[in-house]
């Protein structure tokens, strides 16, 4: 059975308030940062450098320390401000600057400085752009595979909700894995994910498989914004449905006190009888803990999804 701390009754979905209350963080959630090393400072000035944003720093993650120690870093293209205003989210929210059009090499010329074997590419979204930015995602891949060829190559794109011909675009420059992520059950949405819509970011990760069935896909939601178990084990099935690969599964921290207060704090117990649940139903890969983030380990991770692709097809094969 899967237990969780301190469970509330879920309120009515609505806009999260000014000021919502913060839990006392348990034990098991504080993060270790580790103490300064040249390693991270090394990737903040290559980055810095170069002009890019991560969303390790404007998301605020809570790994980025270890990450950047390792010289590891999720590029977020296209800027710093998004179009939208998700409730979970602590990217800033704006009308956008206009696209810079080195950004791609730029973002290759890092990857080629960091020594990277796998980069997660993502970005805010660009509702303001005619393809949502998807020209600018596959001008950012193939500057990667024009400079670094053997870097394997994850993108975590927006839902490119209204823009036709996006999601091909990207899937038509090749990454290694498409990454995008549900975030929250549909009953939690017009709550915390207000400008998406579940039953379209579903489409879209089908719509991949459809369109490149080799491609490797990816998806991700965090739990303690106030679902349900079923509820939990419902986006399992239908992801499942969609032939997703790869699950993330990772605790909801309240950035600031303006955003979504976290209703309960899931135990690292629960995040176990999760991952059993979701290899039990089909995917290759799971990952599930309190500070497991869509990019968190993601070379590592994608070294191990590949293998259980390999081992499932020479199952099949008898």
């Amino acid at each position: 059975m899967v237990t969780i701390l301190d469970a509330r009754p879920r309120h009515p979905e609505k806009a999260h308030k000014p000021d919502t209350p913060v839990l006392k963080k348990p034990d098991w959630i504080r993060v270790k940062v580790p103490a300064s090393s040249p390693q991270f400072a090394q990737t903040r000035a290559i980055l810095r450098q170069h002009g890019l944003n991560t969303v390790c720093e404007e998301a605020g993650c809570p790994n980025i320390a270890e990450c950047w120690a390792g010289r590891h870093a999720t590029m977020m293209i296209m800027g710093d401000t998004c179009t939208r205003a998700c409730a979970f989210c602590n990217v800033k929210t704006g009308l956008p600057g206009a696209l810079v059009p080195a950004e791609p090499e730029n973002v290759a010329q890092a990857v080629a400085k960091l020594g990277l074997d796998h980069i997660v590419i993502t970005s805010v979204d660009r509702d303001d752009l005619s393809d949502g930015g998807s020209a600018h995602f596959a001008a950012t891949i193939s500057a990667i595979r024009a400079l670094t060829p053997d870097t394997t190559i994850e993108v975590l794109t927006p839902d490119f909700l209204r823009k036709d011909g996006a999601l091909e675009t990207v899937v038509e420059a090749a990454p290694d894995i498409y990454n995008h992520n549900l975030e929250t059950v549909p009953a939690l949405y017009l709550r915390i994910r207000p400008g998406a819509r579940y039953f379209h970011s579903l489409r879209l990760l089908q719509r991949v498989k459809e369109l490149a069935p080799a491609l490797f896909t990816k998806s991700g939601i965090m739990v303690g914004l106030g679902e349900r178990r079923e509820e939990v084990l419902q986006v399992m099935d239908d992801l499942r449905s969609a032939d997703v690969d790869f699950l993330t599964i990772g605790q909801y921290l309240q950035p600031t006190r303006k955003h979504a207060e976290v209703k309960q704090f899931v135990t690292p117990e629960a995040f176990k009888e999760y991952e059993r649940i979701a290899y039990a139903k089909g995917f290759l890969m799971v990952s599930a803990s309190p500070l497991t983030r869509s990019s968190y380990h993601a070379g590592d991770d994608f070294v191990r999804l590949r293998a259980a692709r390999f081992f499932e097809q020479r199952a099949k094969q008898g």
